[in-house]
């Protein structure tokens, strides 16, 4: 089966749904298929490992948004036409079976074109929006509460004209299916454990940072506002040990957290490695954080809130916080991982197990290859 995977972002780029594109199409060369990225012109740092021999179609580096963090831009329009436009030409070359849009931009522009392809489109549905839209704008109140029934039409809309939907959670397939018009299934972002990071270096890392290993909280990943990382500020407030936010990107975290800009995607990893607590504060029904993937190899005992914990029982696998919890109740949580190791590690390995029992790339590529195959059984192109 010859497969384009289109995302409208950049790429390679170290954030959560770049790194999901890359692990699936790797699991899916892996399992047989050939893949195709198509993708804007510019990202940051080298693709995954694998992704970084697979062939890549791009936007030109002039239609292409220079900014990389997510979001909203004036030129996403333009470049999305373009993404469009650089799908027809790598189908012109490649033939493509049927097409994977990552996200409802890639979605939309793949649909644009999808008469002119006549090949299967398949929503591959990140988040719900009816969610996404009023927690990316939580200054504006109620206005920003308004675009929920927009995200709403939007879930719906892509739902029921793509050929098929691929949901990451069973939250997202649950929302999704009474609109979807062919087939869908619920299949997590997968990954196969690496190799724990030499205890030395773990332990460099954390003294270069003035870090006592296992006496911390940590946060991976961007600091935009809708991580939610308000939260975790007022937790901050509350508590003797420092939490603390590593990030690849530019800014600050609100204090009291403490911003670490890391390296390399290797130096978040050996921090996380030597956290006592992993964190996740994120309000995002329908979706799956890939960072919780990182988490979960690392043993770390980890702290999130109910709503993503699917699979996850509270105590046994992680440590589960209200949807609605505040600064207080994640205070409250991390501070109870932090002063009992052994259960803390108890939890890490059972989240270990969960992480090898579920989201085994192999098995998340065959069942993907399915429903690709229910797809193109269906014929409604």
């Amino acid at each position: 089966m010859r497969l384009a995977l289109v995302g409208a972002f950049p790429f390679p780029l170290p954030q959560g749904s770049q790194v999901y594109f890359a692990e699936q199409a790797g699991a899916l060369r892996a399992a047989g298929a050939e893949v195709v990225l198509v993708t804007y012109g510019r990202g940051a740092g080298a693709p995954p490992v694998a992704a970084a021999e697979l062939p890549v179609v791009r936007v030109p580096r002039a239609l292409t948004p220079h900014r990389l963090a997510s979001g909203a831009s004036p030129a996403k329009p333009v470049a999305d036409a373009a993404l469009a436009a650089a799908l027809c030409r790598a189908h012109r070359r490649h033939r493509f079976d049927a097409v994977l849009a990552h996200n409802a931009e890639a979605a939309l522009a793949a649909l644009a074109v999808r008469r002119w392809l006549r090949r299967p489109v398949v929503y591959v549905a990140h988040t719900l929006w009816a969610h996404e839209l009023p927690s990316w704008t939580p200054g504006l109140g109620p206005l920003g509460a308004r675009l929920g029934p927009l995200g709403a039409f939007l879930d719906a809309r892509l739902a029921r004209h793509a050929d098929g939907v691929l949901a990451v959670s069973e939250a997202g397939a649950r929302a999704l299916a009474p609109h979807a018009r062919g087939p869908l299934a619920a299949i997590p972002p997968g990954l196969a454990p690496g190799p724990d990071p030499d205890p030395l270096t773990v332990a460099e890392a954390c003294r270069r940072r003035g870090l006592e290993p296992g006496r911390f909280a940590l946060y991976v990943g961007n600091l935009d506002a809708y991580q939610s990382l308000d939260t975790l500020a007022g937790a901050a407030a509350r508590l003797a040990a420092p939490v603390v936010a590593v990030t690849h990107g530019a800014g600050r975290a609100p204090a009291p957290l403490r911003t670490v800009a890391a390296d390399d995607a290797g130096e978040a990893r050996r921090l996380l490695y030597s956290a006592g607590a992993a964190l996740l504060p994120r309000r995002a029904p329908g979706g799956f954080p890939v960072k919780l993937l990182n988490y979960l190899e690392a043993r770390r005992p980890v702290a999130l809130r109910a709503d993503l914990a699917e699979g996850l029982v509270h105590r046994r696998s992680a440590w589960l916080v209200a949807d609605d919890a505040g600064p207080r109740e994640w205070a409250a949580a991390i501070g109870a991982l932090l002063a009992d190791p052994g259960a803390a590690a108890r939890l890490g390995a059972a989240g270990r197990r969960r992480l090898e029992q579920a989201h085994d790339p192999a098995a998340l590529a065959a069942r993907t290859l399915s429903l690709l195959e229910a797809v193109a059984g269906q014929g409604t192109c």
